[in-house]
C-alpha cells in the first residue's frame, strides 16, 4: 500500500489530467476533431489510472471529494482563462460551497486519515 503522500501525489496528477481532458473535451467540438478527441481519451484514462493508486491508501469518499472539488475549481479557472468564459455570482457561490465542504471534510472528518 502506498504512503499517503504518494496517494495524494497520484490524486493531484489525476486531477490535473482530468482537468486537461475536460479542456480538450471543449476543444473536441463534440468529438468531431480527432486530435482533441484523442487527448480527451488519453487524459481521462490517465486520470482514472492514477486515481486507482490514490484509492490504495485513501477512502473512496475522500478521493472523490478532493477529485471533484479541485476539478470543479480548476476547470472553472481554465474556462475563464483559456476559453474566456465567465461565471455569475450564483456559480461562484456554489463553487465556494463545494470547496468549503472539502475543507470541512479534510479538516474535521475522521475518515480522511490525518
Amino acid at each position: 500500500m502506498p504512503s499517503h503522500s504518494v496517494a495524494y501525489a497520484a490524486l493531484a496528477v489525476a486531477i490535473l489530467c482530468e482537468v486537461a481532458g475536460t479542456a480538450f473535451l471543449q476543444k473536441s467540438e463534440q468529438f468531431t476533431r480527432l486530435g482533441p478527441t484523442l487527448a480527451v481519451a488519453i487524459f481521462y484514462a490517465g486520470a482514472f489510472y492514477l486515481m486507482t493508486h490514490a484509492l490504495k491508501a485513501m477512502p473512496l469518499a475522500v478521493v472523490y471529494a478532493l477529485w471533484s472539488g479541485a476539478g470543479i475549481v480548476l476547470t472553472a479557472l481554465v474556462g475563464a482563462v483559456v476559453f474566456r468564459q465567465s461565471l455569475d455570482l450564483p456559480a461562484i457561490v456554489g463553487i465556494a460551497m463545494i470547496v468549503g465542504g472539502v475543507v470541512v471534510m479534510q479538516g474535521f472528518s475522521a475518515v480522511t486519515g490525518h
